[in-house]
């Protein structure tokens, strides 16, 4: 699934990421990486790291938004869950611990503020999951 050509004009993405304890920095950072190639995109184009406010202070996920140049932003239960309808996967194992079918996709939706949309559905490795939105701005065309 490509980007609209005017994502790669200009920075704007945010993933969202989901990752099990035991997850690694390098994990993390790779799948962020093939979520960037799938969607035609670059590190640059990448606006923001976002995942469960309980989360985002783990080293592991630190570590990999600091290779990107960023600070893992946390979400609360309430930004994500505000963001369920607009999830395209559903994980009945996530919903029961999190109230929502996709974490990673919540917390890139809800990143990108009220206008964003999906530009990647999840993707996973066997500890970390990864989407990508596009931020309101970035999906408009800029001017000539």
């Amino acid at each position: 699934m490509g980007l609209d050509q005017a994502v790669s004009a200009r920075p704007g993405l945010v993933a969202g990421i989901g990752f099990r304890r035991h997850a690694q920095a390098a994990e993390i950072a790779s799948l962020i990486r093939r979520a960037l190639e799938e969607a035609e995109a670059g590190p640059a184009d990448l606006a923001a790291i976002a995942t469960a406010g309980d989360r985002a202070g783990e080293p592991a996920i630190r570590e990999a938004a600091a290779l990107f140049g960023l600070v893992p932003e946390g979400l609360s239960p309430e930004a994500l869950a505000a963001c369920d309808p607009q999830v395209r996967t559903r994980s009945a194992r996530i919903e029961a611990l999190r109230g929502v079918g996709s974490l990673c996709e919540a917390a890139a939706l809800a990143a990108a503020g009220p206008a964003g949309r999906l530009a990647l559905a999840r993707i996973a490795t066997g500890s970390v999951t990864c989407a990508l939105a596009f931020r309101a701005e970035t999906r408009e065309r800029p001017e000539a």
